[in-house]
């Protein structure tokens, strides 16, 4: 997978596989209308704790077929054994998914709670970066975490040797956790750098339409709220169109920093959703 052209970084988009039929209609809506954009890849999540783990299998090996856009499909190790996981690889090469984003997961209990294994199972990244590897031609990408992993308690040297480790187990690239720090992104790419790494780091973008979600999602994943965003939101909440407008303008404002800085790619979570997505990539002239 290309992921920078000589002049222009790649555009992505990250989708959840829904929960019920109604879900997956509005799910399908939002892929014709961003397939008009012409993505460089999409790829689709599990759910929390591996939850929808059959739907996600099936829509990521549905979406390169219905669109001819490629796919990375996501793999964790929540709740699955080595066994498990070998044939979820062999269903994404059978259906021509050719490159898997490689994540321990969440606990099941969400990042705050203690890890524990599948028996028969694995418990970090790089074993499945080996699998994969190991099991077919696949291209291997990894997770990036600019605002520090929930379970490293903010040690950032901990997080830049746990990516320069999958480095060496052979993924060739990272997409990072969202984050509104142009800052922090810069920080991390450069550690890395320092340490000798030429792992390129995709950009994880959120473009906010729900203040309300944002605030659960960020307790989450681990990523910092500033005083000078959350004030930003306070001033529009309780009207649903300026809270997305901003949330526009917000990511419009972090991505044209990040292209300053010469970021490989910027990958978009969309939320199932098409309309604030498209308008940032036009505001920021990727398409």
């Amino acid at each position: 997978m290309n992921l920078r052209t000589e002049n222009s970084p790649t555009f992505s988009i990250e989708l959840f596989p829904p929960k019920d039929e109604q879900g997956e209609a509005r799910l399908w809506e939002a892929v014709d209308e961003l397939a008009l954009l012409k993505p460089d890849f999409v790829s689709v999540t599990y759910g929390a704790g591996g939850s929808t783990r059959d739907r996600t299998i099936r829509i990521a090996s549905e979406l390169t077929s219905h669109t001819g856009i490629s796919t990375v499909a996501h793999l964790t190790c929540v709740g699955s054994t080595k066994e498990e996981l070998e044939r979820i690889l062999d269903q994404y090469s059978a259906s021509n998914i050719s490159t898997i984003l490689a994540l321990r997961g969440d606990p099941v209990g969400g990042p705050s709670s203690p890890w524990v294994s599948t028996p028969g199972g694995f418990d970090h990244a790089e074993q499945l970066v080996d699998l994969a590897i190991s099991r077919g031609d696949f291209a291997v990408g990894v997770a990036a975490f600019p605002d520090g992993h929930p379970a490293s308690g903010g040690n950032f040297e901990q997080d830049v040797q746990t990516l320069l480790r999958k480095e060496e187990h052979g993924a060739t690239f990272a997409t990072t956790q969202f984050f509104f720090d142009a800052d922090a992104y810069s920080r991390l790419v450069e550690a890395l750098a320092k340490a000798g790494s030429s792992l390129p780091v995709i950009a994880g973008v959120l473009p906010i339409t729900n203040y309300k979600q944002l605030a659960r999602m960020a307790e989450l994943g681990g990523t910092s709220l500033s005083p000078s965003l959350i004030s930003r939101f306070e001033k529009v909440v309780g009207d649903d169109q300026a809270v997305v407008d901003l949330g526009i303008e917000i990511a419009t404002e972090l991505c044209e920093k990040l292209l300053t800085v010469g970021v490989p790619g910027i990958h978009f979570y969309a939320m199932n959703k098409a309309a604030a997505t498209a308008q940032i990539i036009k505001n920021i002239g990727l398409r």
